[in-house]
């Protein structure tokens, strides 16, 4: 018993290491905080080492773990909300979040695009981050998010178009 513990401690141990720092930053850019994607990821740790036993082998690794990932963000997100109050309501909280923890010589064109990014409902969001930052193609992203292919070409479509406008807006340019 102590050894098969130890190879699944061992195990868990090399997933982090080769999938940590992305997942860190899949959960970062939903939740915003450095704290909360911090809780979120160990969330995240206990799901994968909880339910690894239900991992199937027909999937990327990597697609189930964002999946995971995706998951406990949009749950954290969730109950951060007040009753009857919808999740994309909360971008003016996570816009003030990102604010503060912003460095004071941050650069002002990725704030400004981090804040572009938060107007965006929290779906288009996700598959944005997902297609521009991890470069993922829309059938992994599809996997990871549960909508068609079709639907987050759209989503990723609208929200380039949203982000450019909003930037335009807030520029001299």
């Amino acid at each position: 018993m102590l050894r098969g513990s130890s190879q699944r401690e061992e195990g868990f141990r090399m997933l982090l290491k080769q999938y940590g720092h992305a997942l860190y930053w899949h959960i970062r850019r939903i939740v915003v905080g450095h704290d909360d994607a911090e809780d979120v990821l160990q969330e995240t740790c206990i799901k994968v080492l909880n339910s690894i036993h239900s991992y199937r082998s027909d999937g990327s690794l990597a697609t189930w773990l964002y999946r995971i990932a995706t998951n406990e963000a949009l749950q954290h997100l969730r109950r951060q909300t007040h009753i009857f109050q919808h999740i994309d309501s909360l971008s003016n909280a996570l816009v003030e979040k990102l604010q503060a923890e912003t460095p004071l010589d941050g650069n002002e064109l990725e704030v400004l695009f981090q804040k572009a990014l938060l107007t965006l409902p929290t779906q288009q969001r996700i598959a944005f981050n997902l297609r521009y930052y991890d470069e993922l193609s829309y059938e992994e992203i599809a996997r990871i998010t549960g909508k068609t292919v079709q639907t987050l070409k759209t989503n990723y479509h609208y929200a380039t178009q949203k982000v450019k406008n909003y930037i335009k807006e807030h520029t001299d340019g």
